[in-house]
């Protein structure tokens, strides 16, 4: 079956079209998906959601009143890796922590790295819970297309958290982490066996069940509070590296 490509304006005036997956520059998603909720069609969009946590609370409004499910992406919450390394997270008390991201010079589009690499933001939030942003500050070189944003976060116990996102044109791509706990050091993403299904499959296969009514509101909410969170943590670390 051969399908020919429609103007996004096509897309959100059919009536035989009910979802719309958003897969632009990162700048774009709001708009798009702001479109297409209010033509009454759910929504599975990139992380991130919006450029800004005002903007995303809308959006979810929006959805709530147009009665329709607006999902962000997580892949990274379901690779094997991050799994096992949850695991051995699980139950421990944290001192405190580091995850410093490093990869290669993004593309215009992408926007704030708060929000560009909101993925390892999540990561942090999913395992250790509620932050708070204490400072952030952002070195550029732009004439060697270098930047590294540097937050400080600390947990609902006051524990410090340093999140770090380096890019630079050939620098590799790696995420290091040194979470220091009262039982030992984790300095190290375990690696896992790759799974039968492929982490975008998940992903929609969650996206599915909610448009089948097969996940619970308690689940829903507790999804929509997380992604919130971590949306009001990246404005607050991009405000403070501004100021």
């Amino acid at each position: 079956m051969v399908l020919s490509q429609i103007s996004l304006e096509e897309a959100v005036r059919r009536e035989d079209i009910n979802v719309a997956f958003i897969c632009t520059e990162n700048l774009s998603h709001e708009d798009n998906i702001r479109k297409f909720l209010q033509a009454q069609k759910h929504v599975c969009v990139e992380y991130p959601m919006t450029m800004n946590y005002k903007a995303a609370v809308e959006l979810w409004d929006l959805a709530e009143e147009k009665g329709v499910i607006l999902h962000e992406e997580h892949i990274e919450l379901l690779s094997e890796d991050y799994i096992q390394l949850k695991r051995e997270v699980e139950g421990k008390t944290l001192q405190e922590g580091t995850l410093h991201f490093t990869g290669g010079a993004l593309k215009p589009g992408f926007g704030f790295p708060a929000f560009s690499g909101i993925a390892r933001l999540t990561w942090l939030v999913d395992l250790f819970g509620e932050l708070s942003v204490t400072a952030a500050a952002l070195e550029e070189d732009s004439t060697n297309g270098y930047s590294k944003m540097t937050a400080k976060l600390i947990t609902s116990d006051n524990r410090p958290l340093t999140w770090i996102e380096e890019r630079q044109p050939g620098l590799p791509r790696a995420k290091n982490i040194n979470f220091q706990f009262d039982s030992g050091s984790l300095t190290q993403i375990p690696t896992a066996p790759r799974g039968t299904v492929g982490i975008f499959m998940q992903d929609l296969i969650h996206f599915s069940t909610k448009l089948a009514g097969q996940v619970t509101p308690e689940e829903l909410t507790k999804e929509k509070v997380r992604v919130l969170h971590c949306l009001e943590l990246a404005d607050k670390i991009q405000q403070l590296c501004h100021s």
